[in-house]
């Protein structure tokens, strides 16, 4: 389904321009429905849509618009259910971050509270009896399951023949199983760290759950499915998942140095939420690596302490940026973009297609949020 846009046609911007607002389109049209078949079971359950509804009117769009150009640049048309499948990584998303947030503790997601945080203050200001927070954790694992239920719903709903769908389905389940073990593996570096002794091993894996947590599914997997369900040849899916692969990598890198040093007011997040989520990220193990005993303890003392305060987040950053952690990572993000950049140079895509992934290189890498 596409956006309905009034004024001069002429007016209007191109349709593959307008992505973001297609793909909103059918997000509302789909909780709109999902709400009609929640109501049957009652109007108390309304929450559960409101709290999807209000985390998708934030994000990027990027998973979609690689999906998106993926199928493009495998010689599919702009047809709206290459749209509609592309939403569904939109929900798929959302069910991470829910669940996410769950795991880390985490108060707020997109500048609003998240979702755990938003049931739990339901419960308190309704005066109802029990735990709260229990309450809360509950709702949102819940929300989250919907997503992922209404993800896999928007995929196999999206208009696509039959054919492509099931070429697609391989992708699509592999990206959401390597998700769950990728976010898995970030929750378990953050309990057993101490057994990397050796730095090169932390680095190690803190780089295997850049690539699983992120990387993939954020860019590689995208990618593939689109160019999967327009029938890619396997050179052209070679290229997307070298070119996916680097710049995953860089978009989470980008994620992570913001975690630490970006504006709350642009992130979202409050300043320093890693640290207190004790995230055991490649930033952190390059810190390791070259942190005097003084330093490397100070790490060890503050990192994944909840009532970590302002200055705690600043010794961190202290740390992370004397030791010239915070640069190596900045110098890997600019390597990724130039060798997802040069990868997308030797791929032959058709212009438009170009332009659009190039494009999307400096999205995922140059950004504030």
């Amino acid at each position: 389904m596409s956006v309905a846009t009034a004024g001069n046609p002429a007016d209007r911007p191109p349709r593959d321009q307008d992505l973001p607002g297609r793909v909103g389109s059918v997000l509302d049209h789909l909780l709109t429905r999902q709400a009609g078949r929640l109501a049957e079971v009652g109007p108390e359950t309304a929450p559960l849509v409101d709290t999807v509804r209000d985390l998708l009117r934030g994000g990027k769009r990027l998973r979609p618009a690689f999906c998106y150009w993926g199928w493009r640049g495998a010689g599919g048309t702009d047809v709206d259910g290459i749209v509609t499948a592309a939403a569904a990584l939109e929900l798929f998303q959302a069910a991470a971050l829910i669940h996410d947030d769950v795991m880390d503790d985490s108060d707020t997601r997109r500048g609003r509270p998240a979702a755990h945080r938003a049931f739990a203050a339901r419960h308190t200001r309704s005066g109802w009896s029990g735990d709260a927070v229990r309450f809360g954790t509950a709702g949102a694992i819940l929300a989250g399951d919907l997503c992922l239920s209404w993800s896999d719903e928007l995929f196999s709903e999206s208009g696509l023949p039959a054919a492509a769908l099931a070429r697609g389905r391989a992708v699509f389940d592999v990206m959401r199983t390597q998700l769950m073990g990728g976010q898995y593996l970030d929750m378990l570096e953050q309990v057993r760290h101490r057994e990397a002794a050796d730095p090169g091993v932390a680095i190690a894996r803190a780089r295997r759950v850049v690539r699983y947590k992120s990387a993939k599914y954020s860019v590689e997997h995208p990618l593939l499915l689109g160019g999967t369900l327009a029938g890619a040849e396997p050179a052209l899916l070679g290229r997307y998942s070298a070119f996916g692969l680097s710049l995953g990598e860089a978009f989470q890198l980008r994620d992570d140095l913001l975690g630490v040093f970006g504006d709350p007011a642009a992130t979202g997040k409050p300043a320093g939420d890693d640290l207190r989520e004790g995230k055991r990220t490649l930033l952190v193990a390059y810190a390791l690596e070259h942190a005097t005993p003084a330093q490397a303890g100070e790490i060890d003392r503050l990192l994944g302490d909840p009532a970590l305060d302002a200055a705690g987040v600043a010794t961190l950053r202290e740390i992370l940026t004397g030791t010239g952690a915070a640069d190596r990572v900045e110098a890997l993000i600019a390597d990724d973009a130039d060798a997802a950049r040069k990868t997308l140079a030797e791929a032959g895509l058709p212009g438009e297609v170009h332009h659009a992934l190039d494009r999307l290189v400096t999205a995922a890498t140059e950004r504030t949020a």
